[in-house]
């Protein structure tokens, strides 16, 4: 399982709790962070309760209205929909995107946090719920799958690991799965040439996330989390081979108490639940569920951490950020008008 924490350090009670449980690894929110020295600190003390120095420590540090770590100790990121509306051309998205996540996964490492939360490859339809929205990269699977790979590619230079999500698709979606479960109704061809293509274009990447949606052309009953055919259907349609985690166990969209749905989980095929929140007592329901690593999971695992590159891309910080800035500021400004750089700066 992959457990969140309370605040900015652990309470001497966490310290005792992970070290008893010891989860595989962690997940870092808004709440968790202060200042990089702060970061750096909370980061070393997750390791050394489960004594793992290289233990995956994530974050969802997307851009847009997804950014943990942001002003006055980072700098923020733009949505995944502004790139291709700051430069116009697919090409010049791709370099923009890649720079982008290259700097992202510059300012992760330096506090110790090892793995990402991103890509987002959801396509969303005409009317779907925003929840997604601008964070898409674009409006269709061939763009969304190549940009998502140059935003995979630039974590992997800077040494943290991508998680590609929501598999296999949230763009369909018309409810929030943060409070109810979506149920996409849609037939299976048309999964296929939308919702499901940047995930098989996709399917050599170390991690993926899963999506607390109802297809009724997979699994009529269970959201894919839980849904042994949709793990299935990650498995062999869309072709992906790597570790493959549930989205946060306390969201709504998901039924039954946090054992069942950690228990569900599990049994569908995933091999690690990821549990948000921080809740102590919710977290321990969650570990009546959870055993150690094994077999195939295990495996799994080992493989996508052993991707983690141990000396990244070289990367001369100040220009690169300069140039980030000047593409992005300076087309989006060209066109679309003064206010637009604005907001995204």
């Amino acid at each position: 399982m992959i457990l969140g924490c309370s605040g900015h350090r652990l309470t001497e009670e966490e310290k005792a709790f992970f070290s008893d449980v010891r989860p595989w690894g962690f997940i870092l929110f808004r709440r968790n962070v202060d200042s990089p020295d702060q970061l750096r600190a909370l980061t070393s003390e997750l390791r050394d309760c489960i004594g793992d120095a290289d233990a995956p420590v994530l974050i969802d540090q997307e851009g847009g209205r997804v950014q943990r770590m942001g002003p006055p100790h980072w700098p923020k990121y733009p949505p995944g929909d502004a790139y291709l509306k700051a430069t116009n051309d697919l090409l010049g998205a791709r370099e923009l995107v890649r720079l982008g996540s290259r700097l992202m996964a510059h300012d992760l490492k330096s506090v110790g946090i090892n793995v990402d939360c991103l890509p987002v490859l959801d396509v969303p339809v005409p009317g779907a719920h925003d929840i997604i929205g601008d964070r898409a990269y674009a409006r269709d699977p061939a763009t969304v799958a190549q940009l998502g790979r140059a935003a995979a590619e630039g974590m992997m230079a800077g040494g943290v690991l991508p998680v590609i999500k929501h598999m296999p698709g949230h763009g369909r979606a018309f409810a929030d799965s943060h409070h109810d479960l979506p149920v996409v109704h849609a037939d299976f061809a048309a999964l296929d040439g939308w919702d499901f293509a940047p995930f098989k274009g996709l399917s050599d990447m170390p991690m993926a996330m899963t999506a607390h949606v109802v297809f009724t052309a997979i699994d009529g009953k269970r959201p894919a989390t839980t849904s042994k055919k949709a793990i299935r259907l990650m498995r062999g349609h869309l072709g992906f081979g790597g570790l493959i985690m549930t989205d946060d166990l306390s969201m709504k969209a998901l039924s039954g108490s946090l054992t069942e749905r950690a228990e569900a989980s599990l049994k569908a095929g995933c091999d690690v639940v990821l549990h948000c929140n921080g809740d102590l007592a919710e977290m321990r329901q969650v570990a009546e569920a959870v055993g150690a690593l094994q077999s195939k999971a295990a495996r799994r695992a080992d493989a996508a951490m052993a991707r983690i590159v141990r000396s990244p891309e070289p990367l001369d910080v100040r220009e690169a950020r300069d140039r980030f800035d000047a593409m992005l500021s300076g087309r989006l400004n060209a066109a679309k008008g003064p206010d637009v750089g604005e907001a995204q700066a």
